[in-house]
């Protein structure tokens, strides 16, 4: 990995300690990546303002967010699959679109169907697809004009590298553009201290107000359960952050990830030492339930559900629960939920009443 320099995001926001821990937890990592294949690429359906669309989801494989290399999240083990080196050139970036697109064809439609393609583009890197030293102009332009066919595309950012110049190299084709934000929590304090990102909440509603200005929307993506934070508090810290982001103009859908163990992170650390347990599939129900009426899509895709290292319940009930957070994903009608249950509720009840120890979990 590339030298971090933390020193203009460190100054004055008292996150030099908690960096310098991160810092030395990803140092282990030692593993290469090649610079013309995706990190990842997959097929899926997703509900946006526009209706449910099939979707192409493409990770790039960049060098990386560069907050990652300060210190970073403390959740977040994306930049350890990132190129070593700090940058990838425009040509291996553009060969990583043309293995997606290859992806696309080989897996979208019945046999024979050649023509068939995706409708919703999202894009995602292990930072900021708008940070011009992980994704350049050049390429960004390349790409706008790549998927200018397709209906909708989502490109993801922290809320620094958010103007209407850049967005407009997208909404210029007549995409509709949702910029997809790394929010994390409505919550400064949490954000600040158990997420480790340095923006405000009004960082955030800047970055609407700029993609608004381009003719783009908004999509707020959430952490259920950062560490330091209980059940009961994670699950009231969601909930209200749902309702905080429902009230920014442009932010028109929420899309909340359950925090997952990922290697060389904070979490990782903790996780191992008996000091972390992922949230509960129950707790992402409820959040999902609870702001069903709010005016905004809210949706959960947990990664890693059933798994010890993801959410997860007892083991006996977490694909029915999953396959109920996935209909509701699409049909935003809460009383699917009303169709799963088992004995373990009654465990998750208990512990929203007597957990109060972040670093104790009441159940494995």
């Amino acid at each position: 990995m590339s030298e971090p320099s933390p020193e203009v995001y460190e100054r004055g926001r008292g996150m030099d300690a908690h960096n310098e821990v991160m810092r030395g937890i990803r140092a282990q990592k030692d593993a290469t990546y090649d610079p013309h294949e995706p990190t990842r690429v997959w097929l899926d359906e997703d509900n946006t303002p526009g209706g449910v669309y099939d979707s192409l989801t493409i990770i790039l494989n960049t060098g990386g967010c560069r907050w990652a290399r300060a210190g970073g999240c403390t959740m977040c083990g994306y930049v350890a699959e990132s190129v070593e080196g700090g940058s990838v050139a425009h040509d291996a970036l553009m060969d990583q679109i043309d293995v997606c697109l290859d992806h696309e064809r080989e897996n979208l439609g019945e046999p024979g169907e050649d023509d068939e393609q995706a409708g919703l583009i999202k894009i995602y890197t292990s930072g900021s697809f708008l940070d011009e030293r992980e994704v350049g102009a050049e390429t960004r332009q390349a790409i706008a004009e790549t998927f200018a066919d397709r209906e909708r595309i989502v490109v993801e950012s922290l809320p620094d590298f958010v103007d209407a110049e850049k967005v407009a190299d997208f909404t210029q084709h007549g995409l509709d553009v949702d910029v997809a934000v790394g929010l994390e929590t409505a919550t400064d304090r949490v954000r600040h201290d158990c997420v480790n990102k340095y923006f405000d909440f009004s960082d955030f509603e800047d970055a609407a107000m700029a993609a608004k200005e381009a003719g783009a929307g908004v999509k707020a993506y959430l952490l259920m359960k950062p560490p330091f934070l209980t059940e009961p508090e994670a699950l009231e810290d969601m909930k209200a952050s749902v309702r905080k982001c429902a009230g920014v103009e442009g932010c028109h859908t929420v899309s909340m990830n359950p925090c997952n163990v990922q290697r060389y992170t904070m979490v990782d650390e903790l996780y191992f030492r008996g000091g972390y347990r992922p949230p509960w599939l129950w707790s992402v129900a409820d959040v999902l339930e609870s702001t069903a009426d709010e005016d905004v899509i809210v949706v959960s895709d947990p990664v890693g559900h059933g798994s010890d290292r993801g959410p997860h319940n007892c083991g006996e009930c977490d694909d029915n629960v999953q396959t109920a957070i996935k209909d509701f994903d699409l049909r935003q009608d809460p009383s699917v939920f009303e169709q799963v249950s088992c004995e373990c509720e009654a465990t998750w009840e208990t512990v929203l009443e007597r957990e109060t120890e972040y670093n104790a979990p009441l159940v494995d």
